[in-house]
């Protein structure tokens, strides 16, 4: 009688198997020509941010904040006024430099007093935010003029109330004049505050060589950068990286594929950190997302280049890792080395300057 295998044995075989396919299953490269590849763009959600004031209104203006431009002008010096936090060290511009992609470059952004966000997260672009469906890493602002309330308020970045940034700025006759002229009104008030910090907010938008391509210029982006653009769009990122922003459209869950492979591997790890992170980086922080359930905002993608390190804790220094661990653990489907370099390659094309509009 022949000898059976041990049942053991039989699920080691199995596992081996199944963790061995992807080496032996050739990844099909889809190839659009220019034009294919520009009509697959502009045929989803893609589309280029617009050149001039006019159609930037139609694109980002708030009918509950109708963009003016007294109102931005006023936006835009509170934004850079420190006037807004505690010890008067620390402004909206301080955690969204603009020249730098519109965030900080830290893992996690600091507050008055030097205060380290309490989670450990780090501070998204504001660049483009505009045209996001939601703000902050779990989503609960819905606007821009909401969000520009929430950091003045935290305790651990400029740490004010709304009656404190009241108080300090009706005080400066200079800003009374500003407001009385924005909003017809004789007192200031948060809620204006907010509202024109959101006004010069929307006119951050960023245009570079992938608006240029959009638009019909062949030329703008190379082929390797071509390549990595229909691999973004054929391979399952647009998904979520989707609208003029290329991200900030939706919730998600993060990550949605685990391997057991992975698990066997934890054992092993010495790192006790990792084996409790939920995610496939130290979760510095303990941050689980919105409802505590691992879902995300989707990071807006343009200026990219410009804004590691990278994921909510800035866990991920380089791009290159960004990139594979998002085609593994969300895609299910992990790219080469060469097929991450054009990807990135793709990316850099969305890094772009912000638009002088002609505000009118």
């Amino acid at each position: 009688m022949k000898k059976l295998l041990h049942p053991v044995t039989i699920t080691l075989l199995v596992v081996t198997i199944i963790f061995s396919l992807p080496f032996f299953i050739t990844k099909k490269t889809t190839v659009l020509n220019d034009a294919q590849l520009r009509d697959r763009a502009l045929s989803t959600t893609f589309k280029p941010v617009p050149k001039s004031y006019d159609a930037l209104l139609k694109v980002v203006d708030n009918p509950e904040n109708p963009m003016s431009k007294e109102k931005i002008a006023l936006g835009k010096a509170l934004f850079n006024d420190t006037l807004l936090s505690d010890d008067k060290t620390v402004s909206c511009a301080s955690c969204h430099k603009l020249e730098e992609g519109g965030d900080d470059n830290l893992p996690t952004a600091i507050g008055v007093r030097g205060q380290p966000n309490p989670s450990h997260l780090n501070s998204p672009t504001v660049l483009n935010a505009a045209l996001a469906k939601a703000q902050f890493w779990d989503g609960r602002a819905k606007d821009v003029e909401e969000q520009a309330g929430g950091p003045i308020q935290a305790p651990f970045e400029m740490h004010m109330t709304p009656q404190d940034v009241e108080k300090r700025l009706n005080a400066h006759p200079e800003y009374v004049a500003e407001f009385k002229n924005v909003f017809n009104e004789n007192n200031i008030t948060f809620e204006q505050v907010r509202k024109a910090i959101g006004a010069y907010e929307r006119t951050l938008l960023t245009r570079g060589d992938y608006d240029r391509f959009l638009e019909g210029d062949d030329a703008a982006i190379s082929p390797q950068a071509k390549r990595g653009m229909t691999l973004f769009l054929t391979q399952g990122c647009k998904g979520c990286h989707a609208g003029m922003s290329v991200g900030g459209q939706s919730i998600q869950k993060f990550p949605l594929r685990s391997y057991l492979a992975e698990y066997i591997g934890l054992w092993f790890e010495p790192d006790i950190r990792l084996k409790k992170s939920p995610y496939p980086f130290i979760n510095e922080g303990g941050f689980l997302g919105k409802d505590q359930n691992q879902k995300f905002r989707v990071p807006i993608l343009r200026n990219v280049t410009k804004t590691a390190p990278y994921f909510h804790n800035g866990a991920v220094d380089k791009l290159e890792e960004v990139v594979r661990i998002m085609s593994k653990y969300q895609l299910g489907n992990e790219f080469t080395p060469e097929q991450i370099d054009d990807v990135v390659a793709f990316l850099k094309t969305i890094e772009g300057d912000v638009v002088e509009y002609d505000i009118k």
